[in-house]
């Protein structure tokens, strides 16, 4: 925590406890009181302002026991609350419609006003979808750029650990109290962002998951970054709300375009259809976002053709980038039944095509 906010705090941690207050009954409050004020006006003070009399009463009656749970939490090695009023908060995330009036975060708080591309995408991706969000997110964060997602299986994971790949720093905002990790398999993820970057929440401690929850993180996923990545998303997807409150909030979306015959390609190309910015490689999102002198890696692997032989390349060369039947192959190749599942195996095992249901495989890179 900062000199400043070390005074206050309590007040804060008070504040973010009382039930029915969020982001816009804060800032109300705000322009009439501070902080201080808001929890040692009298009734008839608070209801001058025009506080309403369940919300003048939860005011008077603030929560202290869990307050000083919350003081616990800070003083932990790593831990600290950035409030809207702190010179430590996000800018960009203050110039969003609501932004939160506490930041609890875990880990390096600097990383928060670093230059950040967020990423989201599906929960079950396809292994190309997998490899397109690693590759993303290192050659971004090579680029300079700060990783933001949210933790959540599949791409949120994938661009996350992209980011550690690259030694980068990567954030993740939570929809949870930062005293426990959602979902739980992701232990060891969160382990490897707090050391290089930050987790993030506007839940105090102690927070449970929510449905709701997840909706409201989204806003501060999109209002953190200059720019917002759809990787792979599904025509209903969570993902494209985020890109809605991206839009919202004047931020840039990005949207990797995929086959018409992918159902996890449809919400990423309804969205270029409606103005989202196509993406083929990480250049593509320098260009947009001006920045043209970053040195960043290309996401545009380049096969080292001298590693297969001639077999092996023809038949690659027959493999799209969605979905293609071996009978198909077996067929355009002129090669045997035999031949074709020997190179499909090879080229499997070194990275360059993936399978797909009904005995099919689609190229990956």
């Amino acid at each position: 925590m900062s000199k400043t906010l070390n005074s206050h705090i309590k007040y804060w941690l008070a504040l973010t406890r009382v039930p029915g207050v969020g982001p816009v009954a804060v800032r109300r409050l705000l322009a009439h009181f501070s902080i201080e004020q808001i929890f040692c006006l009298s009734k008839a003070a608070l209801k001058g302002a025009g506080i309403g009399e369940k919300l003048v009463e939860a005011l008077q009656n603030p929560n202290w026991e869990l307050v000083e749970q919350d003081l616990l939490w800070l003083e932990q090695p790593g831990n600290t609350a950035i409030t809207l009023q702190d010179a430590d908060y996000p800018e960009q995330l203050k110039e969003i419609a609501d932004p939160p009036p506490i930041l609890f975060v875990k880990g390096r708080s600097e990383c928060l006003n670093a230059p950040q591309i967020a990423m989201v995408g599906s929960r079950n991706p396809s292994a190309a979808g997998v490899r397109i969000a690693l590759d993303f997110a290192r050659a971004l964060s090579e680029a300079g750029y700060v990783i933001t997602s949210g933790m959540a299986l599949g791409i949120d994971a994938a661009s996350h650990q992209g980011a550690l790949n690259a030694s980068g720093c990567t954030i993740a905002v939570a929809g949870t109290g930062l005293d426990r990790v959602y979902p739980a398999c992701h232990q060891q993820l969160a382990t490897e962002i707090v050391a290089n970057g930050a987790l993030v929440s506007e839940f105090p401690p102690g927070t449970k998951a929510k449905t709701g929850h997840f909706p409201r993180r989204n806003r501060i996923i999109s209002g953190l970054c200059r720019g917002l990545l759809v990787v792979e998303a599904a025509q209903q997807s969570g993902s494209l709300i985020s890109a809605r409150m991206a839009l919202e909030q004047n931020r840039e979306v990005f949207a990797i375009p995929g086959s018409i015959n992918n159902p996890l390609a449809r919400g990423c190309n309804a969205l270029i259809r409606q103005g989202a910015k196509l993406v083929e490689t990480a250049e593509d999102i320098f260009e947009e976002l001006g920045q043209y002198n970053q040195i960043y890696k290309s996401i545009d692997a380049q096969i080292n053709q001298t590693a297969l032989d001639l077999e092996q390349q023809n038949l690659l060369k027959l493999i799209p980038y969605s979905p293609i039947a071996v009978d198909n192959l077996v067929q355009d190749s002129g090669y045997s039944v035999e031949t074709v599942s020997s190179i499909l195996l090879v080229l499997e095992l070194q990275g360059y095509i993936a399978a797909a249901a009904g005995a099919s495989y689609y190229r990956i890179q």
